[in-house]
């Protein structure tokens, strides 16, 4: 059996721009990537807390540092200047995989800058609750 887990999560993280003339994707300062281990061209979900809209689209590293993230072609439309949103991942996993698997959250500060890391401990997903 494979199961989907979440791989990733950049935390309520703040839309810096909006370009709607863009060929599509959505632009992540290249350090929250790099410490979310979401990489240039994965596929993401975001999930906008202030309108409820989520959508699939892929990541485009930034400038490292800057705490970029814009919302480029249609995504646009889904989202505004300020407000914040949540960039997951996914990565599919054999369960014997999944009951060593430890996902990665970044959490940010106002300006998108890094206020903690958290990784799970391994065995983030109980064993007893697979076999239940």
């Amino acid at each position: 059996m494979i199961v989907r887990l979440c791989k990733s999560k950049i935390h309520r993280v703040r839309i810096t721009e909006a370009e709607l003339y863009y060929e599509g994707s959505l632009t992540i300062d290249a350090e929250l990537m790099r410490l979310a281990g979401i990489l240039p061209f994965e596929q993401v979900q975001v999930v906008n807390v202030n309108n409820g809209n989520r959508f699939e689209t892929y990541a485009i590293a930034g400038e490292p540092n800057s705490g970029t993230i814009r919302l480029n072609g249609a995504a646009a439309r889904l989202g505004h200047v300020g407000d914040e949103i949540i960039i997951i991942t996914y990565a599919d996993f054999d369960v014997e995989e999944a009951r060593r698997y430890h996902p990665v959250i970044v959490l940010v500060n106002a300006d998108n800058s890094v206020k903690e890391v958290i990784e799970a401990p391994d065995g983030a997903i109980d064993a007893d609750f697979l076999n239940s």
